[in-house]
């Protein structure tokens, strides 16, 4: 894939092709779930009113998976990408059945602890994603458990119309803008390219009111797959713009996790207690959020794209809006208008 002309044709495909794809097998999806009466119906943590199919992640794996594949055939990366590929497939193959079923945590975590050992090998060897502050096992190790949380803390933030479609659009645009403008490897922007567009394409049938919700199917692998793509981008030494394009999910899930424990409660137990559910009982709708966070996705993009230049003195300017987003999303609606 030498050559500019032929690297934007190749991006150009990766975004087009993964969101047609996706826009077409959600689609499908959709009605096999109509047709399998396979609802979330709502309860008393539910942000739905009326049962809705759930499972819509289908479509956005039985995309990724398969263009990833491409991807690593064509750049020579097949060996690197497999713990990845493989990872991603044990771990939607565990998520269906929880979305079916309802599976213990304890199954859950164990595929989830195993698919992130196994990807370590998928890192670059080399590379540090702490950049050498601590030695090489406990960096992976670290790296290992935050990879972990971000798995989980993806599926604890898809929890309204269009949320996690758009956060994974946003990593993936960032992954691909911060890999070109760094002149790394063109793979990781077509990985993110990919992943942008496979979201793209679930988006359109989860947009506020949603045709149908991801469910964990979704959620966790997808989860996996970007947590990777950030991790690479750590271990290049782009740690700060790997730290930027998701810090909304990560501020809002670890902040709502530590209130929780500090209150005692059970962490592991559904809730609606992040900041964006809070901000729908208060009176935005789901789109009014997830435009928020849109926006504050395109402020911490500009900001992870200057850290090229800047390095870390783009973070307190990332904290402040960020923060600020929280700010808002605390206030009730009426109050903000």
């Amino acid at each position: 894939m030498s050559g500019h002309p032929a690297l934007f044709l190749a991006l150009l495909l990766a975004l087009a092709g993964s969101f047609a794809l996706s826009w077409l097998f959600t689609g499908r999806v959709l009605a096999y779930l109509r047709r399998r009466a396979i609802l979330d119906h709502p309860n008393d943590r539910s942000s739905h009113s009326i049962p809705t199919p759930r499972g819509g992640g289908w479509g956005v794996m039985l995309t990724l998976l398969p263009v990833w594949t491409l991807i690593a055939m064509t750049a020579d990366h097949t060996l690197r990408a497999l713990p990845i590929l493989a990872g991603t497939v044990a771990l939607m193959a565990v998520s269906w059945m929880d979305d079916r079923r309802g599976l213990g945590p304890a199954p859950r975590f164990l595929a989830q602890i195993a698919a992130v050992v196994a990807g370590l090998s998928a890192l670059p060897g080399d590379g540090l994603v702490f950049q050498g502050i601590l030695p090489f096992w406990a960096d992976r190790l670290v790296a290992a458990v935050g990879w972990l949380w971000f798995v989980n803390l993806f599926n604890f933030m898809d929890g309204i119309d269009g949320l996690a479609g758009s956060e994974a659009t946003s990593i993936g645009v960032g992954l691909a803008l911060v890999a070109a403008l760094g002149a790394l490897d063109p793979v990781l922007a077509l990985y993110g390219l990919a992943a942008a567009g496979a979201a793209l394409g679930f988006l359109v049938w989860n947009w506020h009111p949603a045709k149908l919700f991801m469910g964990d199917v979704g959620s966790v692998p997808l989860g996996f797959a970007l947590g990777w793509l950030l991790l690479v981008l750590a271990a290049s030494g782009m740690w700060v713009a790997a730290l930027l394009i998701p810090a909304y999910f990560l501020a809002d899930a670890t902040l709502t996790l530590l209130r929780r424990l500090a209150e005692g409660k059970k962490v592991w137990q559904a809730h609606r207690e992040h900041f964006y559910q809070k901000a729908t009982q208060r009176g935005r709708t789901h789109a009014q959020v997830v435009r928020l966070v849109l926006a504050l996705n395109a402020t911490l993009l500009l900001l992870a794209a200057a850290s090229l230049a800047l390095g870390w003195t783009v973070l307190p300017a990332g904290a402040a809006a960020v923060v600020l987003l929280l700010a808002v999303l605390a206030r009730p609606a009426r109050a903000a208008a």
